[in-house]
């Protein structure tokens, strides 16, 4: 990471946006701040960001409508902020697009270690070169991000992509939730294993007939495997 990071803070409190600009600014991070969900959105159509930082709760238009709005445009890594954790909400956010969520209050140091994990996995995308890979009747190419199931276009938020994408890489082999974190997420110690549990979920549900490709080994964790 370096100084050229661009990240685009849309907070409507000003105590909050302050405590976001210090903590990137300790990695010499370039923040931009916009107090509305409308000001958000112009300033995103008008200049190149690598990280999007959204608060839920945002006049003018909300943070979920801006969120939505952000993906039909771009792949930019999206966290968002909320004070609500119920499982529907960051279910939901996931489903607009959403690559990570944190609940106020947070400690800055976590915000950061995960804005951190997003952007390396953000870079790691960019530089991705191969093409298509072939797991049974799943087919997923890697350049274009699109996902087939026996010929069936399947449409998965940027998170559930990774997710089958780091599966069928290594089929077969077992991964604990806390691996999964690691490898996909990109960091550990902040993680909440359910978020792995509920991408699974979700993957399942859109993979209908085939998600038995996805099998749960008890007290263990998850693998990919073409059932003979």
């Amino acid at each position: 990471m370096d100084s050229n990071v661009r990240i685009l803070v849309v907070e409507d409190e000003d105590k909050m946006r302050e405590l976001i600009k210090i903590a990137f600014k300790k990695e010499n991070y370039n923040t931009f701040e916009a107090i509305n969900g409308k000001h958000g959105l112009e300033m995103f159509k008008n200049a190149k960001f690598d990280i999007v930082i959204l608060d839920v709760m945002l006049p003018e238009i909300d943070g979920w409508t801006v969120c939505r709005e952000i993906r039909r445009l771009s792949n930019v890594p999206i966290m968002l902020l909320t004070a609500r954790g119920e499982e529907f909400d960051k279910l939901f956010g996931f489903e607009l697009g959403a690559d990570d969520y944190i609940v106020k209050p947070f400690s800055p140091r976590e915000l950061v270690a995960r804005a951190k994990a997003l952007l390396r996995r953000a870079d790691a995308r960019s530089t991705d070169t191969s093409c298509s890979l072939m797991l049974g009747d799943i087919l997923i190419n890697r350049l274009s991000r699109e996902i087939t199931i026996n010929d069936e276009p399947i449409n998965l938020t940027n998170k559930e992509y990774e997710l089958l994408l780091f599966l069928a890489t290594n089929p077969k082999i077992v991964f604990t939730r806390e691996q999964l974190l690691l490898k996909v997420w990109g960091y550990e110690q902040y993680g909440d294993p359910r978020t792995v549990d509920t991408h699974i979920k979700k993957l399942r549900e859109k993979m209908g007939d085939y998600s038995s490709y996805i099998t749960t080994v008890w007290g263990v964790g998850y693998k990919l495997e073409v059932p003979r």
